[in-house]
């Protein structure tokens, strides 16, 4: 139990520091954004590759910190039945959850995108806008990075809530607020 609760501590810790390092990205896409629109409508200029990059930043944001979202509980659940339920049918809701919708979802991602991955590396896909960001394959890799944060923290989450069925405390669901 003590290796599950490392897992789970380890899993959050590092989702924690990419959430929080992922979010610097953010501020990146709004500069980007404006730049962009300063060099559009002041100057009557536009840069491609500039256009592309908060279009980049964007997807990371949301596709990289997906595993710090789901850490902390801001992804899509329906509250009004979770809310109303005791720690334990929260934490079974979680585990069956966990298995019945995101395992199978993450599954599917990850089968269905290998080929798109796979072949844009093989021909080192690049943008079709002149003068774009060229490493177009290094974009659509970050669907399995998805995968991978999202599917890291699920099995913490599973692992949480079985060290809490098994009886420790500290491993409980959250209250939901209403």
């Amino acid at each position: 139990m003590k290796a599950l609760a490392s897992f789970i501590r380890g899993v959050d810790a590092f989702n924690e520091w990419l959430g929080r390092y992922i979010a610097w990205l953010t501020l990146a896409t709004v500069l980007i954004c404006f730049a962009v629109v300063v060099l559009r409508y002041v100057f009557s200029t536009g840069i491609i590759w500039l256009q592309e990059a908060y279009v980049w930043t964007h997807a990371i944001v949301f596709m990289v910190g997906a595993g710090y979202t789901f850490l902390h509980g801001g992804h899509v659940r329906v509250d009004i039945v979770y809310g109303n339920l005791g720690p334990r049918r929260r934490a079974w809701i979680d585990i069956i959850g966990t298995f019945l919708f995101l395992v199978p979802f993450l599954w599917v991602v990850a089968r269905y995108s290998g080929q798109f991955i796979t072949s844009s590396w093989l021909i080192r896909e690049t943008t079709d806008q002149p003068g774009g960001i060229r490493q177009l394959y290094l974009l659509k890799t970050v669907i399995w990075l998805f995968v991978g944060v999202v599917g890291i923290q699920g099995a913490a989450l599973v692992a949480r809530r079985a060290l809490y069925l098994l009886g420790r405390e500290e491993f409980a669901p959250e209250a939901v607020g209403h």
